[in-house]
């Protein structure tokens, strides 16, 4: 396959995961279904070194509380309007009290919101996870030799 051959030639999986983690969830989306169809154990290895903001939910309660350190609270109020339960419980239980009630007073200050910015703050806060783990301050799980714990 072209997409198979330039992969490899051009830099790899991991080339095209830095690329898809820039995108909004939407392209990043349509990307690796027709990845899927195409080239199906390319686009598994793609799928296993992404991080995506549902993901949070795999990181330990020490990385998330670095992780809301850096994280304004609008934004992040703006990102859990479109996430699962697990990832908000996962957030507040991150939190004091006080802070967690605040945030949720927010979501609901926030009212209806579009997709798009809902997708943006969630991006936003994906980049910081990345930008913990490139600096070695939080680790992100991706099996292999980062699931061996010693």
């Amino acid at each position: 396959s072209v997409v198979k051959s330039d992969m490899t030639v051009l830099g790899g999986v991991n080339a095209l995961v830095d690329i898809l983690n820039q995108v909004d969830r939407t392209t990043e989306k349509n990307i690796t279904e027709s990845l899927e169809r195409e080239d199906p154990e390319l686009a598994e290895k793609i799928k296993e070194s992404m991080f995506v903001f549902e993901d949070i939910i795999t990181l330990d309660d020490v990385s998330i509380q670095r992780i809301l350190r850096e994280i304004d609270a609008k934004e992040l109020a703006m990102a859990l309007k479109g996430c699962s339960e697990e990832v908000a419980n996962a957030i507040y239980r991150n939190q004091s009290k006080r802070a967690a009630a605040a945030l949720k007073e927010d979501m609901e200050f926030l009212g209806p919101v579009r997709l798009m910015d809902v997708e943006k703050a969630q991006q936003k806060i994906v980049g910081i996870i990345r930008r913990l783990d490139e600096a070695g301050e939080i680790v992100i799980a991706r099996g292999g030799e980062d699931a061996i714990i010693v």
